[in-house]
């Protein structure tokens, strides 16, 4: 029965029965965590051949470069071609980097604000009040390099097919509004993959600032969960270089949820002339990154096809996880109309969405009772969000029998929660 529709008896049973159920709960001591996508242990454990990939002195040179010495800023040749084949770009299109991409997507930042985005162009730090467009929901970490620069965050609805492109083309009228947030592909956490005609719509946007760019972070390009269905995403560089926007597209990606998260490697993707002024920047940074271990990951993956047959396995592991989660949520909420959530079929999450004003509470609960979740309105810029519904649930990391007692708890903290709110606005 949908709780929308309950009468004032209905709902303080359930209210004592969802009650009773919780304190149940807290008396188990329970430890559980949902709160971060991580791989699993047996995700890390699937790459533990890359740890003997380079076992000798001579194992350490590709062609005539010795791995072990300075240079190479850029990284590689053989991981720029790998992950140019993954991005959809060229070679000379790609720096590879260590394990983070947040890394590289903050250092772009920061090179904006110091140096600008290129040759001619002022830096960020001397233009004012400077504007961030950020998709909600939307990923935390992007949020919290904004708020560290003092950068004005700007909501975006986060549609089916992608950002309110509406919204976007008009917003960027404003020539203080310098960058987009995107995750593209299996979008976090919404899951969403942007449709052809949103990222056309990017490719032929007309930014009133010059030094305005698309922060294109595509972390989750081979992360399938059903390989027999997968959204395609169209290439947003090849629809720019068909209109000469390719400037504007700074683009991401690494192997941290591939092989290992602590010790994978990063890719920064964007057109010759950006990377020319990064790489000019970037040399007096760094002599040259960890090239052993971007080795590793070429002789272990080899190349692209390598990459994805391997992201096959991984989603063995996944698929099952992530299916505890639906199941149980269809299982236990069906038609009470308190609670929405997507299906993803890639990427880390699943968008939870509970009744107006009830996330920080279902959060405070499930933590009371041993479950730790991503902080009620993380997903939105300054932790901030003006209905207070929306959850993210990670369900990498715990095991299929962790992830079925988190799930019923979360589920019970849903309940109690919604029937509360629902008493107390209930109107005879």
């Amino acid at each position: 029965m949908n709780y929308l529709e309950m009468n004032r008896e209905q709902l303080l049973a359930l209210h004592d029965k969802y009650t009773q159920q919780y304190q149940s709960f807290k008396l188990q001591g329970l430890t559980l965590d949902m709160s971060r996508g991580k791989p699993g242990p047996e995700q890390l454990d699937m790459s533990e051949a890359m740890l003997t990939a380079i076992t000798s002195n001579a194992d350490c040179y590709t062609g005539k470069t010795d791995c072990r010495n300075y240079g190479i800023v850029d990284g590689l040749l053989e991981a720029r071609e790998m992950f140019a084949e993954i991005l959809g770009v060229e070679p000379a299109e790609v720096i590879c980097g260590g394990n983070s991409s947040l890394n590289m997507m903050y250092d772009t930042v920061m090179r904006a604000w110091v140096f600008g985005v290129a040759k001619g162009e002022k830096p960020w730090s001397q233009q004012g009040q400077i504007k961030f467009l950020c998709p909600v929901p939307g990923y935390d970490r992007h949020f919290g390099i904004c708020e560290q620069f003092g950068i004005e965050m700007i909501n975006v609805d986060m549609l089916e097919d992608g950002p309110d492109m509406d919204a976007v083309e008009e917003l960027i009228k404003d020539p203080q509004v310098k960058g987009i947030w995107c995750v593209p592909k299996h979008s976090n956490p919404t899951g969403v993959t942007y449709s052809d005609e949103v990222v056309r719509r990017f490719a032929a946007l007309k930014p009133a600032a010059s030094d305005f760019r698309i922060f294109w972070d595509n972390a989750y390009c081979v992360h399938e969960l059903y390989f027999d269905r997968c959204p395609q995403l169209l290439n947003l560089m090849e629809e720019c270089r068909k209109l000469g926007s390719e400037d504007m597209v700074y683009q991401y990606t690494s192997t941290s949820k591939i092989s290992f998260p602590g010790g994978g490697v990063s890719a920064f993707a964007s057109s010759e002339r950006n990377i020319h002024h990064a790489k000019k920047l970037m040399s007096v940074q760094s002599i040259g990154p960890d090239k052993l271990n971007q080795l590793r990951h070429i002789r272990f993956f080899k190349n692209a096809a390598g990459v994805k047959e391997y992201m096959k396995k991984h989603a063995e592991f996944l698929r099952p996880k992530f299916e505890v989660v639906i199941n149980n949520m269809e299982r236990y909420f069906g038609d009470s109309g308190i609670a929405t959530w997507n299906k993803p079929t890639g990427g880390y999450f699943i968008n939870f969405n509970t009744l107006e004003g009830c996330a920080s509470k279902v959060a405070q609960l499930a933590k009371e009772a041993g479950l730790i979740l991503t902080t009620a309105g993380a997903t939105f810029p300054y932790g901030k969000d003006p209905k207070d519904c929306n959850l993210r649930i990670a369900p990498s990391y715990p095991s299929t029998s962790e992830l079925d007692m988190a799930i019923r708890l979360l589920c019970v903290c849903v309940k109690l929660v919604s029937t509360e709110k629902l008493l107390a606005e209930y109107k005879d």
